[in-house]
């Protein structure tokens, strides 16, 4: 991957924006987009973790966000304070997950030919496991489902997969394609092609 030092505050800071516009509503509506947070904390280590003195405080910096997020939308906007369990703190291991798979890969591959491939595969793997962790533990310690088995709840939480992996692949897509077509421009820029006499 390049060198992204110097892009890195500016990264964090479009990375603080992306959450802060649509952490409100998990999947969208007509006037609001759906949750870029699993993509977030996914793309802070993709781009982040090579920085390691912002990588550890941009991580903490963005579970504070999502904390405060929640804290005013439910306390403020008539949000329903439902996931507000003893559960809740298990997003910081499932941001945890996504935050270190994204820079997994950022130190060992290139954004480009089978890098991509391997990139799309690291983030689908990524996203389940967030998915399937955060569901699992809401089920074990939120205090909700005492009455309803293991399976029934993976039943009715599995149809939600689709939407959860899908967004949050088309939000960690579009930044990559944006970051690649940011690097084209800036090569052209630096070495234009010499014009043939």
């Amino acid at each position: 991957m390049n060198n992204l030092q110097f892009k890195s505050p500016i990264i964090f800071a479009l990375l603080v924006v992306l959450m802060a516009v649509t952490r409100f509503s998990h999947f969208g509506s007509a006037v609001t987009l759906p949750d870029a947070s699993l993509a977030v904390f996914f793309l802070g280590g993709l781009y982040l973790a090579r920085s390691t003195r912002l990588s550890m405080v941009a991580f903490c910096a963005l579970i504070v966000e999502a904390g405060l997020i929640d804290y005013y939308a439910t306390t403020t906007q008539g949000i329903s304070d439902w996931c507000m369990t003893p559960a809740y703190w298990f997003l910081i291991p499932t941001y945890g997950s996504l935050w270190f798979a994204g820079s997994w890969f950022s130190v060992r591959y290139k954004m480009q030919g089978k890098g991509l491939f391997g990139l799309g595969m690291i983030a689908w793997f990524a996203f389940s496991f967030a998915f399937m962790f955060s569901n699992a533990t809401f089920y074990l310690f939120s205090g909700s489902f005492d009455a309803m088995s293991a399976a029934e709840y993976t039943s009715r939480v599995s149809q939600y997969y689709g939407s959860y992996i899908s967004v949050a692949l088309l939000y960690s897509a579009c930044a990559i394609a944006l970051h690649m077509m940011f690097d084209m421009l800036v090569k052209q820029h630096v070495h234009p092609r010499s014009e043939v006499v």
